[in-house]
């Protein structure tokens, strides 16, 4: 990649946020609708430990959660969330489809389990996890999404993962345009193509995985960031997040570092700084190793 990497009309995305709540800005979204320019996610906080932790990340200042059928921890989410004294309507909630259930129906009963397990009666952003394109069933449960939003049980609906031939196909099908598309994006994997294409059709774009589980912060790039902004690794690298116009979801358990992952907001990384980072890409980026082309989420 070349010098001009942040040259792109998505740093003109990142303020496309509305007023500060909690000191985070909001994205808003192609419905209206608004989210924090960062969350929290949960996968693997299960159990009481699991409950503990996400309640401290709303007590951190944490206002987005994101969970997943799959992650088998919505209970945990639910029982967190009340038991805050937040109002329902301060934290906004992320579930998502599994692909056993993208049959029409089975993605509508979905949604419905994942409001029972919750505990509550609607759902802030609703996601397809994966398309699983080989067994072609995603473009129902789409369309089931679409049903639970008119019905009110989903607030607003996205996917996980889409390629922009996914996104092609729902969009060309339907009518309605994701809020949303939820990939794994950090610096060994920028994702700028998905990252233009998302911003075209005005989707946009959560970062899964988005601190590479550490291994990017030696990275000479990181290091002299944090070093010339006095913050840690973690802090550059989420920040660089923001500064592309995505929205990442980093996960903890520890309490220090949750609250230093979201105190992001009162430092600028330079041009050369980002590309710096965005440089750190490599041609098998893929920490997890879950290519939508292929991949087989159940």
């Amino acid at each position: 990649m070349g010098s001009n990497a942040s040259a792109s009309p998505l740093k003109d995305l990142v303020i496309s946020v509305v007023a500060m709540t909690n000191e985070i800005p909001r994205y808003t979204l192609n419905d209206s609708n608004t989210l924090p320019v960062i969350g929290f996610g949960t996968v693997s906080l299960r159990d009481d430990s699991g409950t503990r932790s996400i309640l401290n990340a709303l007590e951190t200042g944490y206002r987005l959660l994101d969970t997943a059928v799959n992650y088998e921890n919505e209970k945990e989410v639910g029982d967190a969330v009340r038991q805050s004294g937040l109002d329902r309507d301060e934290v906004q909630i992320t579930s998502k489809i599994p692909g056993k259930d993208h049959s029409h129906d089975a993605a509508m009963r979905s949604v419905e389990g994942t409001l029972r397990r919750l505990g509550t009666d609607y759902l802030d952003l609703g996601l397809i996890h994966w398309p699983n394109p080989r067994r072609g069933r995603y473009l129902e449960a789409w369309q089931a999404l679409i049903n639970q939003r008119e019905r009110g049980l989903v607030r607003s609906i996205g996917v996980s993962n889409f390629t922009e031939e996914h996104l092609s196909t729902i969009i060309d099908e339907t009518g309605v345009v994701p809020t949303v598309n939820q990939i794994e994006l950090h610096p060994y994997l920028p994702q700028q193509e998905m990252l233009t294409t998302n911003a075209s059709l005005g989707i946009r774009t959560e970062s899964w995985s988005p601190l590479t589980k550490t291994r990017s912060f030696d990275e000479p790039a990181v290091v002299s960031a944090a070093e010339a902004h006095d913050v840690s690794p973690a802090q550059v690298v989420l920040r660089w997040h923001i500064q592309l116009g995505a929205l990442p979801i980093p996960k903890s358990g520890d309490a220090d570092r949750q609250r230093t992952n979201i105190d992001i907001f009162g430092f600028e990384l330079t041009d050369s700084e980002m590309v710096a980072i965005t440089e750190l890409a490599r041609p098998s980026g893929r920490i997890f190793g879950g290519d939508p082309e292929t991949h087989e989420e159940l």
